[in-house]
């Protein structure tokens, strides 16, 4: 009931949303045969169906490395999010973890529902990496290896500077963009691009997700994970788990702004890796998440909820966003129509609405300066507006339908 009242509230979703739904089905049936690749690309569309659609458009050497990449990470994310298992038996796992993507016979189980799946039979994932090219074997097993002592650093370290934030975040996805990097430059179709663009772009998204995911991460039981950085969070409230009283709520917004201004940093280079990739399945690959963080900054800011439950893009907005990022002059214009939505939401008497508004003119500058704006596709703008004749067209049919059946279904009993 919850979709279709919102299909009714943005008739536009239903045709993105309904691609979706079909290249979903389409994905799933393209699943190899051989066992161990089939058991990758099942889990693969269980952890993350998005990242499994969007993967599938790359050519296959390279989806197969990137499948593997992201399985290899996930495993080790598995055991770094498992709070409870113990310091001693986490941290040499986490460290010889790279070493372990080589051995068909070693698990560990760990984790819950799809991950520990993952983690019980992660022998296939291994057989699967087995088979990569050498240049892609290299690159996933630098990146974990790399990944694994960072994690394995901050069991036993707090995230207290801004600068310990910036660490952990490389750690867990800098490295991922690094990673990607090398292995888009190893399949022949992008040059190098450097670690400080690669690294921007794994943090751009993993800030929006400490962001959001703030009330999951501090509720996590037995023990509470905490990446907002202390040098942000000690300036509105004295424990970081205060944020979530209601008590606290001003405070509360304006730490989240804080946090929000500071992933914006990462912006403006995300935008210049984009602009120099070539191939056009690379780039729809890293663009559709780009345009999702900035999508997901622009609902997480000056929004109590985020301290309330789970805050996320509605499924159509997601849908369209998937359909229509094809070109550069796509990219630019999301970033601006969502920087242009977060300055309607800076409040002035904000602490940090000086600085705030300072990168959004930025993000504007940097999209206007492109000279694509007039090429854009909107995303949010024709959204919100009314019915279009077409879609109620549509949406009488399939109610149409939908009754001949229910009609059909009673005359037969």
């Amino acid at each position: 009931m919850g979709s279709l009242r919102s299909i009714l509230k943005h008739p536009d979703d239903f045709y993105p949303l309904l691609k979706l739904k079909m290249a979903a089905r389409n994905a799933e049936k393209q699943i190899p045969p051989e066992p161990h690749w089939a058991f990758c690309y099942t889990m693969l569309h269980k952890v993350s169906r998005s990242f499994a659609l969007v993967i599938q458009q790359l050519d296959t050497n390279l989806r197969n490395a990137v499948c593997i990449f992201y399985l290899v990470l996930r495993a080790l994310d598995t055991v770094e999010d498992d709070t409870s298992i113990a310091t001693d038996v986490k941290v040499p796992i986490l460290i010889a973890f790279h070493r372990h993507i080589y051995d068909r016979d070693w698990h560990f189980s760990c984790g819950t529902k799809e991950y520990k799946v993952l983690m019980d039979q992660i022998r296939h994932v291994s057989t699967a990496f087995l088979e990569l090219g050498k240049n892609y074997q290299e690159a996933i097993e630098d990146i974990t290896k790399r990944m694994g002592a960072g994690m394995a650093k901050f069991i036993c370290k707090e995230v207290e500077t801004i600068e310990d934030y910036d660490e952990y975040c490389h750690y867990v996805a800098g490295l991922v963009g690094l990673g990607l990097s090398k292995l888009f430059h190893a399949s022949g179709s992008e040059d190098l691009a450097s670690d400080s663009l690669s690294n921007s772009m794994g943090l751009f998204l993993q800030k929006t997700n400490i962001i959001r995911d703030y009330l999951e991460d501090i509720n996590e039981i037995p023990k509470s994970r905490m990446f907002w950085p202390r040098q942000i969070w000690s300036k509105y409230v004295n424990k970081l788990e205060d944020l979530k009283y209601e008590e606290n709520s001003v405070k509360a917004v304006q730490c989240l702004n804080d946090m929000v201004t500071n992933a914006l940093i990462h912006a403006e280079d995300c935008l210049i890796y984009m602009a120099a990739l070539k191939d056009l399945a690379i780039f729809r690959f890293c663009a559709i998440p780009q345009i999702m963080a900035i999508g997901t900054l622009a609902l997480c800011y000056n929004n109590i909820e985020v301290f309330r439950g789970v805050v996320k893009m509605r499924r159509g907005l997601t849908a369209k966003v998937i359909d229509r990022t094809k070109t550069m002059a796509d990219v630019y214009g999301a970033f601006f129509d969502f920087a242009c939505v977060l300055e309607s939401k800076v409040d002035k008497n904000d602490p940090n609405a000086t600085k705030t508004l300072s990168r959004l003119v930025a993000i504007q500058k940097t999209c206007r300066e492109s000279g694509l704006l007039s090429k854009r596709k909107s995303y949010i703008v024709k959204d919100e507006s009314g019915y279009g004749s077409t879609m109620i067209v549509i949406l009488v049919i399939l109610v149409s339908i939908i009754f001949a059946y229910l009609s059909a279904n009673h005359h037969n009993n």
